[in-house]
This record gives C-alpha cells, structure tokens and sequence, in this order.
C-alpha cells in the first residue's frame, strides 16, 4: 500500500445555482469547514440572486459558467461575449462584484474561447478530477472518486438536484481528510 496523500483540493461545482440542492450544498460544505467554488449559469442565478448572495455569504468563490451552458467552441465571438456578459451582470447585480474565474460548459475551450475570457477578465478554470457525477454515477462511484484525488487537484462536481452529487458529498469529503486532504481555495492562486 502506498502511503496516503496530504496537502491542499480545490472543489468546484458547476451548473448552479438550484433551489433544491444549493442550500444543501452550502449545509453539507459548512459542516465540514470546506470551501469552494461555485461555477454559476447565467440564467438560474438570474432566478435566484438570493442563492448568489448566500454562495458568497457562506464564504465561496463564485465563478462564471456562461448564461445557458453551451458549447462556446461552436458560438461565434459575440456569441460567446453575450454568453458571459450576462452571466458577469447577473452575478454582479446580486453581489455588487462580477466573477474573475471562469469554467466553460463542458470543458470546451481553446485558445480563442480563453482570450475572449480574458478580455472580461476572467481565469480559465479546468479540472484535474472528473467525479462523473453528471453522467448518473451512484453516490458511491461519485465519492470514490477521493480515491484518486491528488495535491493539488480541482475536482469537478455538479450543483444539480436530478444528480446523486448531494448524498455523495458526505463520504467524498470523509475520504478526502482521510487521506490528508484538505478543501482549500489558496490552492487555486498558488497553481502554476
């Protein structure tokens, strides 16, 4: 057997915010003292500021996930500007502060989609362990995932009802400190 990792994971949960499972959300990662961050869409946060305001208020990084999750590689430029203008608005608008990170719908991206992030000012943010929560996995395949997690990992999870993500959390985040890793933001500044 090898020994256990330690050091620092990043959490990040896309597609919210959701009236059913944010505040859940937010009890679960209070419980455990374990920061993250939130990748919102456009619309959903647009119906629900009053669940921005609490993401943030619970001491969460809120990050843009464009207004209505499409592929961005396939959007023409101001296709894709209108993508995240609205979503930077509308976080904006119920935090007083637009997002500064950014995770495109599906992990699609290349250079032009990272450029044109950039010009709002916002940092590329991928993954570096995929749960495969959004393809149905039952809880305990989601929380096995820990099993791989390495120092340093950002760690992709969904803020989706209809997903088995919620009862996994619990043991995902027990696996982790079991193994000596911690849920931390400063690890996303200190990446190379």
């Amino acid at each position: 057997m090898h020994p256990a990792p330690t050091g620092r994971v990043v959490l990040t949960f896309d597609d919210g915010p959701h009236p059913d499972s944010t505040p859940k959300l937010l009890d679960l990662l209070a419980a455990a003292e374990a920061p993250a961050v939130f990748f919102l869409c456009g619309e959903p946060a647009e119906r629900h500021p009053e669940l921005v305001r609490s993401i943030q208020a619970a001491g969460h990084r809120l990050g843009n996930h464009s207004r209505t999750h499409p592929y961005l590689t396939r959007l023409q430029d101001d296709e894709v500007r209108a993508e995240l203008t609205a979503t930077q608005a509308g976080v904006a608008e119920a935090t007083g502060s637009a997002p500064t990170l950014f995770r495109p719908p599906y992990l699609d991206t290349d250079a032009r989609i990272a450029a044109l992030a950039g010009e709002f000012g916002l940092t590329e943010v991928g993954c570096t362990l995929d749960t495969r929560d959004w393809a149905g996995l039952p809880a305990e395949d989601i929380a096995a995932a820990a099993d791989r997690a390495a120092d340093g990992d950002v760690i992709l999870l969904h803020d989706n009802p209809a997903l088995h993500t919620l009862p996994a959390l619990p043991e995902l985040l027990r696996r982790l400190a079991e193994r000596g890793l911690t849920p931390s933001l400063e690890e996303l500044w200190t990446r190379g």
